[in-house]
C-alpha cells in the first residue's frame, strides 16, 4: 500500500512539474529588440531646431524613468554650431546635468542619448561624431547616437560597455498611441535664441587664419591642409563647404580651387 501511494505522489509531481513548465513556456516572452521611440511633441521640437537654422544643432534626450529609450523631450545646451560641428559650453552642461538631478532625475535619463541633426541630406554620422560619441559617451554602461539629416534620414545607434560590449544600429519610431501635449513654438525660439550660437563653418581653422565675421577677410586664401581634412569629410559635409566658398569669394582667389567630389 505504501508502494502504491509513492507511486502515485511520483506521478503527480510529475505532473505537477511538467504543468509548471507548460506554464512557464506560455508566459515567456521573447525580448523586443532595441527601438529608440520619440513622444510627438519631443520629435516636433528636434525638427523645429532642425530647420531653424543651417547648422548641425545637439542636445540629449530626456527619457521616462522606466523606458530609457522613450524620449519625451529634446533639451539642447549653449553651443556654438557650424555645418559640420557642435562644441557645447562645459559650464552649460554642468548647469544642465545639475537642473536634472534636482529635478530628481538619474543620469541614464537625461545623459545617455545625444540627439543631433545635420545640414545635409546624410544622416550617418561623421569621423567628428564618431570621435566625439567615443570620447563623451565611451565610459558610459550604455549610450545611443542619433542623427537627423535636413532632408528626413535619421540613425541611431545603442553601445554598450559592458560584459563584452558592442554596438547596434537600432529603429527610430514616432509613438502616437501616447498622450501628448501641442507644440510651443515661442518657448522653441527662447531656447533657441539662448543657446545655439551660429558660427560660420570656417571658425573651426580659426587657429589657422583667425577668421572674424567682422573682420576683413580678402587678403585670405584657403590653406592646403583644409584640403586634407576636406577630403575626409562626409558629402553633405563637403557640399555645406562649398555652398560656403561660392557665397564667399573673398575666401578664395582663382590660384586655389576646390573641386566638388
Amino acid at each position: 500500500m505504501n508502494q502504491k501511494k509513492m507511486q502515485q505522489s511520483t506521478r503527480k509531481n510529475k505532473s505537477d512539474n511538467q504543468q509548471h513548465q507548460e506554464q512557464k513556456r506560455r508566459e515567456f516572452v521573447q525580448p523586443a529588440e532595441p527601438v529608440l521611440r520619440f513622444l510627438p511633441t519631443a520629435w516636433a521640437k528636434l525638427l523645429y531646431f532642425r530647420d531653424r537654422g543651417q547648422t548641425e544643432i545637439g542636445g540629449f534626450g530626456i527619457t521616462k524613468t522606466d523606458d530609457l529609450l522613450y524620449v519625451e523631450d529634446f533639451v539642447t545646451v549653449k553651443q556654438e554650431a557650424t555645418g559640420a560641428s557642435i562644441s557645447f559650453d562645459d559650464e552649460a552642461v554642468a548647469d544642465f546635468f545639475d537642473s536634472q538631478v534636482d529635478a530628481g532625475r538619474k543620469p541614464e535619463q537625461f545623459a545617455r542619448i545625444w540627439l543631433h541633426s545635420h545640414p545635409g541630406n546624410s544622416a550617418q554620422p561623421s569621423g567628428t561624431d564618431e570621435a566625439t560619441f567615443q570620447r563623451v559617451f565611451g565610459n558610459c554602461q550604455w549610450a545611443v547616437m542619433f542623427v537627423l539629416a535636413l532632408g528626413g534620414k535619421s540613425y541611431a545607434r545603442l553601445r554598450f560597455n559592458v560584459g563584452p560590449g558592442g554596438s547596434v544600429v537600432i529603429p527610430v519610431v514616432v509613438d502616437y498611441s501616447q498622450p501628448f501635449g501641442s507644440s510651443d513654438q515661442q518657448a522653441w525660439e527662447t531656447e533657441y535664441q539662448a543657446n545655439i550660437k551660429a558660427e560660420s563653418w570656417f571658425k573651426s581653422f580659426g587657429s589657422q587664419v583667425n577668421l572674424g565675421l567682422e573682420e576683413d577677410v580678402s587678403s585670405y586664401s584657403v590653406p592646403n591642409d583644409w584640403l586634407e581634412e576636406f577630403e575626409t569629410m562626409e558629402p553633405a559635409e563637403r557640399q555645406y563647404v562649398l555652398d560656403e566658398l561660392a557665397g564667399r569669394p573673398d575666401l578664395w582667389d582663382e590660384s586655389e580651387v576646390i573641386c566638388e567630389y
